[in-house]
C-alpha cells in the first residue's frame, strides 16, 4: 500500500512537471499536444488551483508569477520523504 502511494507522488510530480513546460509554449486547439496538456490540467489543477487562489501573485513589470507549482513541488517532496 505504502509503495502505491509513493508511486502516485512521483507521478503527480511528473503530471504537475509536464503542465509547467506545456504551459510555456502556444498549442493549436484540437492538437494532441493540447489534449495532452488538457489531462494534465485535469489532473493537476485540483491541487494547484486552490493554492493559486491561497498565494498572492508576485508582480514582474507587466506579468504575475505563479508560485503555486513551486509550493505543490515542495509539498511534494516532503510528503514524499515523510512518507517514502
Amino acid at each position: 500500500m505504502l509503495s502505491l502511494v509513493c508511486l502516485l507522488i512521483t507521478l503527480f510530480t511528473i503530471a504537475v512537471f509536464g503542465t509547467i513546460i506545456l504551459s510555456w509554449f502556444p498549442m493549436p486547439p484540437g492538437s494532441a499536444l493540447s489534449s495532452v496538456y488538457g489531462f494534465l490540467r485535469q489532473v493537476t489543477e485540483p491541487v494547484l488551483g486552490p493554492v493559486r487562489r491561497a498565494l498572492p501573485m508576485p508582480r514582474m513589470g507587466g506579468m504575475a508569477i505563479d508560485l503555486s507549482p513551486i509550493v505543490v513541488l515542495i509539498g511534494l517532496q516532503v510528503l514524499q520523504a515523510v512518507i517514502c
